[in-house]
């Protein structure tokens, strides 16, 4: 099942949001949210949020956020594909488990 990405625009704190793609993995999930200034120049937001158990049994989420700005698009890219060819050629077990599971 291929992972929802949701075009949208609404304003919140952090700009007006253009789209959304969420990565769920586990117990946690990603977003991948692409916002807009006011002067219309495209920003990333990426956003791990993981649910957890409070000791008196109810869940809340914990959540981290990296904003990414145009300037970085290219080098972040860049040295994010390096680092995942490095552990493809490394562990490609990692990959093979995750291909089986698909496939499976």
């Amino acid at each position: 099942m291929t992972p929802q990405t949701t075009i949208r625009r609404d304003t919140d704190d952090y700009g007006d949001q253009i789209l959304t793609k969420a990565v769920k993995a586990g117990r946690r999930t990603y977003f991948f949210d692409v916002r807009a200034t006011r002067g219309d120049d495209y920003f990333l937001t990426i956003t791990e949020s993981r649910k957890v158990q409070n000791s008196d049994g109810n869940y809340t989420y914990d959540r981290h956020k990296i904003f990414l700005y145009k300037e970085d698009f290219e080098k972040f890219s860049d040295g994010l594909a390096e680092v995942v060819d490095f552990i493809r050629r490394s562990k490609p077990e990692f990959f093979e488990r995750r291909r089986e599971a698909v496939e499976g």
